[in-house]
């Protein structure tokens, strides 16, 4: 079962409505008004904005006695901050310096290996150019005078320079040495590339 309103009572259910809304909005804009009064009370020059803690009044908590220690306990802090800073830079100074020190003396060893290799290079070209002198003066020989002087080598010695020679003319003069010295020089010359790898 509907119930209907007549035409005049919903006029007026309107009309309450539209008065309790409008009450409703007032009151809002009341409160508003006073909490923004109020706000602007306490941010008002001269009135301090601190608020206690329980026990303590507004006026504890700005004392400079009791902000003393937090002050120097954060200087102190700062201080220490400052010196540790001053400390790190001073050893970055000093790892910077090391270091060039190190690229300097790095240069100079190099630089000295190099001299040093060009030197041993030099030293071992003249010593071969040398012994293929030698090598070619004694190849340059009749067999028996130089059979003489090999016979009085010793035979690693002796074997070095017929290794380096033509097989005629080394062959010419291990005929004419002693068997027993011929032998051993054969044998050392044949066991110079024994142990080589054959791969």
């Amino acid at each position: 079962m509907r119930w209907r309103v007549p035409g005049k009572s919903r006029g007026r259910t309107r009309g309450v409505l539209a008065v309790i809304g409008g009450l409703m909005v007032a009151s809002a804009l009341v409160r508003l008004g006073a909490g923004t009064a109020e706000a602007l009370e306490e941010m008002a020059p001269g009135r301090e904005t601190t608020t206690a803690a329980p026990g303590q009044t507004v006026g504890d908590c700005v004392n400079d006695e009791g902000l003393t220690p937090v002050l120097e306990a954060l200087q102190t802090r700062e201080d220490r901050l400052a010196q540790r800073e001053a400390d790190l830079r001073t050893r970055l100074q000093a790892l910077s310096v090391a270091e060039t020190e190190i690229d300097r003396k790095m240069a100079a060893l190099q630089t000295a290996e190099e001299r040093l290799r060009a030197t041993l290079t030099m030293a071992q070209t003249a010593a071969d150019d040398d012994v293929a002198q030698l090598t070619q003066v004694y190849a340059a020989m009749k067999p028996k005078q130089a059979a003489a002087l090999f016979e009085e080598m010793d035979p690693d010695f002796a074997a070095g320079f017929l290794g380096r020679m033509r097989p005629d003319a080394a062959s010419a003069i291990l005929a004419g040495l002693t068997p027993q010295k011929a032998y051993t020089i054969s044998v050392i010359l044949a066991g110079r590339n024994a142990d080589a790898p054959r791969e």
